[in-house]
C-alpha cells in the first residue's frame, strides 16, 4: 500500500500490526465486520495480530484468516510488540491498538491508528497516535480508503 499525503509525506505500508483484545475484538470476540475487512489488506500486506491473549479466545476467533498470530506473556506484551514492529522495519508498518502494552509499537511505526472500542483507550497512548477512531471497522476502512487517511493526516 503506497499513499501521498500532502504535507505529510508518503506513506509505504508493507504491514499491518494489530492488538486483538479491546482492539479488533471485544471480550474475546472479534468485532463484527473485521473478518471481512482483514482479508482485504492482507492481499497486498502482511497482516500480523498480536496480544496476551487475556481470554484465550485469540487462536479460534482468527481461524482461517491470513495472519500471523503472536501470543506473549501480559508482563512483557509491549515490549515484545515494538520488538516485533522493529524487526519487522516500522518505517513500513502500520499499526492498530488500544493499550499501554501498545505504546511502544505505536512509538516507532510509519502510521500508528488508535481505537476508542468498547474496552477503553490507554489515554498516553494517544501521543504516539496518528490518528484516532472509534472503532477497529473505522480503522481498517482507514486502510481501505487513502482518501479517509489522507483527509485525517494532510496539512
Amino acid at each position: 500500500m503506497k499513499v501521498s499525503i500532502p504535507g505529510y509525506g508518503r506513506l509505504v505500508i508493507e504491514h499491518v500490526v494489530m492488538d486483538f483484545n479491546g482492539t479488533i475484538a471485544v471480550d474475546g470476540i472479534l468485532r463484527e465486520g473485521v473478518r471481512e475487512r482483514i482479508v482485504r489488506p492482507a492481499r497486498c500486506c502482511h497482516v500480523h495480530v498480536l496480544t496476551s491473549d487475556t481470554r484465550g479466545t485469540a487462536a479460534r476467533e482468527l481461524a482461517g484468516l491470513p495472519v500471523s498470530l503472536g501470543i506473549y506473556g501480559t508482563e512483557d506484551a509491549g515490549a515484545c510488540k515494538g520488538a516485533f514492529v522493529g524487526a519487522l522495519d516500522a518505517s513500513v508498518c502500520a499499526c492498530i491498538g488500544n493499550g499501554s502494552n501498545d505504546t511502544s509499537m505505536f512509538a516507532t511505526a510509519a502510521l500508528s491508528i488508535a481505537v476508542l472500542e468498547t474496552e477503553g483507550l490507554y489515554a498516553p497512548l494517544l501521543t504516539s497516535a496518528d490518528m484516532l477512531v472509534k472503532s477497529s471497522v473505522d480503522a481498517l476502512d482507514l486502510l481501505l480508503d487513502e482518501r479517509r487517511l489522507i483527509s485525517g493526516l494532510r496539512r
